[in-house]
């Protein structure tokens, strides 16, 4: 008898996009997306939207359609995926990637999207109200986070909003996926868009501001204005920033981050999708989606605000300070010296912590999906082992946050491994289980015919475009980064425990490949389910 898998899917194509969009957008299109562009200027949305053409969105239809495909099988996560586009033994471990990667961020970026719903309601209430320097809410953002001179960072204040976090996003993955992250992403990204769009007009209507600024060794008054922000964003000043391949590198690292490709959980999600449903142009909506959010919102609203009251050469030392310190240090200042700041402050962390949710509520997915349809466990049993586990590996976060093991796993999951897994499964795709296929694949059931040039932008292009960033992480200190050299003393045993915590969970993935292809019966045979082999 042939076996069949039935599965659940997204209950309208809004909600697929709306989905989609929300898993991309997220807190980098608010902070960091500014933080990477604000230095260089128009300059750096030439290799930003070069990396998007070339590299973004064909990766973008790639996953996909790895997802879809791999779906029809009955397999939600990559391992079972890459086990149907490349028979090797090892192309099942390889996919170990999409599990290990977007569940180790989702450890510490719930975290952070936490602070967003404690400082909504800090601003509500006014409680920073007075603070009116960046220096000073410097150190209200320390106390926030409990980091001080102790061992351990630690606020019981800000420990009970990183509760509410965690648990709203355990009960959204125990929900199936049309009544849980389908439902809280068609009204969270509408609502997201309407905070955004509140927030980038009252940016655009804000008047001149004077900023004292030295030039020549000696103070000036400067005028700065709205226009003078959008000219920082968007003209080119100084086009020798392209000589830099730092530049280049950041860009295309804010294209990974900011579409949320290379992670795994765009095959999840994808993987709930029928043999005959649209890809091409759902995917492209859900990707355009995000690129208005990130450039038209994110960037209209931090950029020129920061540029109108602290200056062009005040917003870049600002974003100097960190990924953060404009979000939490910078903005806050800005909002204390507007008439209604306290509304606009609140629906600015309002509008980070919905932008967080709707990314992290899709960060354990895959997890959940691999121990349910590989290993056998149902789904509310499986929801509770991840939240047991995924609660013990966060405190490390919260406790030793200042010792740097936020950085070290960022690096080794959202930097470089993101990197790693996209080159690994382009290749495999275009190369291995073949552009002419995966052609076929991506059009079945098309509503969008994506112009020739792409197969052979996918086929060549973006494969020697991966493979050349993984070249260049090895070339540019990756050895350095492994021997932990220029590392304080005193924060060596957290880096290793960092590391520890993502060898912990990787083990137990391949344990889990291991134990699965052995005793899955679904593993050896070939039909696909119901709705695919109609």
């Amino acid at each position: 008898m042939a076996h069949t898998v039935t599965r659940t899917g997204w209950a309208t194509r809004f909600g697929l996009i709306m989905a989609m969009a929300g898993n991309a957008v997220g807190l980098g299109n608010f902070l960091r997306f500014p933080g990477k562009m604000g230095p260089y200027g128009g300059a750096f949305l030439i290799p930003y939207f070069l990396a998007l053409v070339f590299m973004g969105v064909p990766l973008m239809w790639m996953e996909w359609t790895i997802g879809r495909h791999g779906g029809g099988f009955g397999h939600g996560s990559t391992p079972g995926m890459f086990h149907r586009l490349w028979s090797n033994r090892i192309s099942k471990y390889l996919g170990i990637f999409g599990i290990l990667l977007p569940a180790m961020v989702g450890i510490y970026y719930i975290y952070i999207e936490s602070w967003s719903l404690g400082y909504a309601w800090h601003t509500v209430t006014g409680s920073y109200w007075g603070k009116e320097t960046q220096a000073e809410m410097g150190s209200v953002f320390a106390q926030y986070l409990g980091i001080g001179d102790g061992a351990i960072s630690f606020n019981p204040k800000s420990y009970i909003f990183f509760l509410i976090a965690f648990s709203l996003n355990i009960v959204i993955m125990t929900l199936a996926i049309s009544k849980g992250i389908e439902v809280v992403a068609k009204y969270a990204m509408p609502a997201l868009f309407v905070l955004g769009a509140v927030l980038a007009v009252r940016v655009l209507t804000l008047p001149a501001h004077e900023v004292t600024t030295m030039v020549n060794g000696a103070e000036a008054v400067t005028t700065f204005s709205v226009s003078d922000g959008l000219a920082q964003m968007w003209r080119v000043s100084d086009w020798s920033v392209l000589k830099k391949p730092d530049v280049w590198m950041a860009a295309t690292g804010q294209i990974f981050f900011t579409l949320s490709v290379g992670l795994g959980m765009v095959h999840t999600y994808a993987s709930y999708l029928r043999r005959h449903d649209d890809l091409t142009l759902s995917g492209l909506t859900a990707c355009g989606t995000n690129e208005f959010v990130e450039i038209i919102l994110g960037g209209t609203i931090v950029i020129p605000a920061a540029v109108v009251f602290f200056g062009v050469s005040g917003m870049q030392r600002t974003i100097e300070g960190g990924t953060f310190a404009i979000g939490f240090q910078a903005l806050p200042v800005i909002f204390q010296q507007l008439p209604g700041g306290q509304f606009f402050g609140t629906a600015w962390f309002v509008l980070l912590f919905l932008a967080g949710l709707t990314s992290s509520m899709a960060m354990f997915t895959p997890l959940l999906l691999f121990l349910e349809d590989e290993l056998s466990i149902p789904r509310r049993k499986a929801a509770l082992m991840i939240g047991v586990a995924v609660f013990m590996l966060m405190q490390p976060v919260i406790l030793f946050m200042h010792h740097g093991l936020v950085d070290e796993l960022d690096y080794w999951m959202g930097d470089f491994g993101l990197v790693l897994f996209a080159a690994i499964e382009i290749t495999i795709f275009s190369w291995i289980f073949g552009m002419k296929k995966g052609w076929k694949e991506l059009h079945e059931g098309a509503d969008l015919q994506i112009p020739r040039i792409f197969y052979y932008i996918m086929k060549y292009v973006t494969p020697v475009y991966a493979i050349t960033l993984v070249l260049w992480y090895v070339r540019s200190g990756l050895w350095n980064k492994i021997i932990m050299k220029g590392v304080d003393a005193a924060d060596v045993p957290y880096l290793w425990l960092a590391r520890i915590m993502i060898l912990g969970v990787a083990t137990f993935l391949i344990w889990g490949v291991w134990y699965a292809w052995r005793t899955h019966p679904k593993f050896f045979k070939s039909v696909k389910s119901k709705e695919d082999a109609a």
